[in-house]
């Protein structure tokens, strides 16, 4: 992945625990988004900020959701490993694919041991309500599935990725290069979302 979910976490959680809160709230205070909307994402970050931490899952039963080819493009190769630092811990699986000239890489996360706040501090977008255009491309959360997501595409390089969050758990991460933002959707709806959201 270009920017690992962990190395990720590790960058939020040295600077500050709760620093996706302090910038949702920026973002709330320069909306110009109806009152109820400020007041859903305030809800949404309340109850992700109050929910306890619980054990990751192995994250061999990650790994058996990665699908062994997709959009077309076979897998190359599949890891997975349980992290700790600072006391918390996170499961994760990733897998890499490889076309003609093509790639994607697929990541899926379990934070069940990481406390609410620093979830959000991860996937900000979870708990935003985000539209941008650019010349170039775009940025917008959605939902897929009844889930929350996030999409982000680059129309000249052909690159993007999409997100989502399943069971304010898992993050499954999608990204590729020199992919069309079908094929990007494509390749998540090859994992079974109803399937991780059940996991123990």
């Amino acid at each position: 992945m270009k920017t690992s979910f962990i190395a990720a976490f590790l960058s939020c959680t040295l600077l500050l625990t709760g620093c996706g809160s302090n910038k949702e709230e920026k973002e709330a205070a320069a909306s110009d988004s109806p009152a109820d909307a400020l007041q859903a994402i305030a809800d949404k970050a309340k109850a992700m900020g109050d929910r306890e931490a619980v054990e990751p899952v192995d994250f061999r039963k990650l790994k058996d959701l990665l699908p062994e080819k997709v959009a077309g493009m076979a897998r190359t190769e599949a890891t997975g490993e349980k992290t700790g630092a600072m006391g918390f811990t996170v499961s994760t699986a990733q897998a890499k694919y490889k076309g003609s000239d093509n790639t994607l890489n697929i990541e899926i996360v379990d934070t069940g041991g990481i406390a609410g706040v620093s979830t959000m501090a991860l996937a900000a977008w979870s708990i935003a309500e985000i539209d941008k255009e650019t010349t170039t491309g775009y940025e917008r959360t959605t939902q897929i599935d009844g889930h929350k997501a996030f999409e982000k595409y680059n129309n000249e390089s052909k690159s993007g990725e999409v997100n989502v969050l399943v069971a304010d758990r898992y993050v499954v991460n999608v990204e590729g290069d020199n992919v069309s933002v079908d094929e990007l959707k494509e390749a998540l709806k090859d994992i079974d979302l109803a399937k991780l959201g059940e996991l123990k």
